[in-house]
């Protein structure tokens, strides 16, 4: 088990459950589209958020940026270490900083302000910024010199007194990524961020993600995960609660089960699924939500469901725990299914939602 530290009020580590984070894609000095957007990231589950902090008056914005929000906020930093400084003092909560991009007497000053006023700081080596002594000496931005260059750093920082620490070792490539972060569990107990680094547009994120951060969860390593999705971040967050359901390692939302179809489908189910997707958009109560297109397989998953619709042409079936509740008109499908599962809300609690 990893040690735990504090972001704002969020564990990670220490047998926590596992903290899903997101990164703002907004110019951090427009403070409203910035708060907007942490806004939608919390709504959809992010508990953490991260900023870009290119300059002071980014660094100046996150004053009234952390004074709006809910969640705690982190503060990216490269090459400029007073950044970070400025960063904290404004109420950042956590540091991320790149020991490939800032010399050895900055990271000092940072931990110093850090260890003094209770703040993390997460280690962020990244195969694009490698220190180019460790990339030279392993022949390129290997998982071991993503290992060497993490270890050298916890080191520095311990040396210098401070172990509020956690740790990423990020690549675009995910077998390098699987291979250092699997090297480094067995070598540090800090808290391990995982996540696989540009992985592209939805699709290929969700891809990559799911098998990069879920084979390491499955094996057991990974405190605090971000799914890198080009495009908007709320996005990121329904693959990330997607990858921590199908392991059962966080049941937070939906979780719909739908048939892929084939010619015994009888009624628009895709349509069906994407029109429940986003209603639910934000759900926080765990539910699994069977839509089922024909009689062969339908009955048998939708009862296998809290709740689900086995359809056929003109009608179906709405099943809850096994059991027919009722016949449902097609064109019905839609506004009774999102009936009941308010009412299943309303019923566990006032704040699922």
């Amino acid at each position: 088990m990893t040690r735990p530290v504090f972001v704002g009020g969020v564990q990670i580590g220490g047998g926590a459950p596992v903290v899903v984070q997101s990164m703002t894609s907004t110019d951090t000095r427009d403070v409203e589209a910035t708060v907007a957007q942490i806004g939608a990231l919390s709504e959809a589950g992010c508990e953490i958020v991260r900023v870009a902090v290119p300059d002071e008056a980014a660094a100046a914005a996150i004053r009234q940026i952390r004074d709006r929000i809910r969640i705690p906020l982190i503060a990216d930093i490269h090459f400029q270490h007073r950044l970070a400084l400025l960063a904290m003092r404004n109420g950042a909560d956590g540091i991320r900083i790149n020991p490939g991009n800032i010399p050895t007497e900055g990271i000092r000053e940072i931990v110093t302000l850090a260890r003094a006023s209770g703040r993390v700081i997460r280690i962020g080596i990244n195969a694009g910024s490698l220190e180019k002594e460790i990339a030279v000496r392993h022949g390129g931005p290997t998982a071991a010199a993503l290992v060497e260059s993490g270890l050298k750093t916890i080191r520095l920082l311990e040396d210098m007194g401070f172990e509020a620490l956690k740790l990423s070792l990020k690549s675009s490539d995910v077998a390098t990524t699987i291979e250092a972060y699997r090297l480094i569990s067995g070598k540090t107990d800090y808290p391990l961020h995982l996540g696989v680094t540009e992985a592209g547009t939805l699709v290929q994120a969700a891809i990559k993600s799911a098998i990069g951060i879920g084979t390491l969860l499955y094996d057991g390593i990974g405190d605090t995960i971000r799914v890198s999705v080009t495009g908007p971040p709320v996005q990121e967050i329904g693959v990330a609660y997607g990858i921590l359901r199908a392991l059962n390692l966080r049941q937070v939302g939906p979780d719909i089960i739908s048939c892929p179809t084939c010619g015994r489908c009888e009624i628009d189910l895709a349509g069906l699924a994407g029109q429940v997707e986003s209603a639910l958009g934000g759900m926080k109560r765990h539910l699994k939500i069977a839509l089922m297109g024909c009689v062969v397989n339908g009955p048998g998953e939708a009862a296998e469901a809290d709740i689900g619709i086995a359809g056929g042409r003109g009608m179906g079936m709405l099943f809850k725990k096994g059991k027919i509740v009722r016949k449902v008109a097609e064109e019905e499908f839609l506004p009774v299914l999102l009936a009941e599962i308010a009412a299943m809300c309303e019923e566990h609690s006032p704040d699922d939602r």
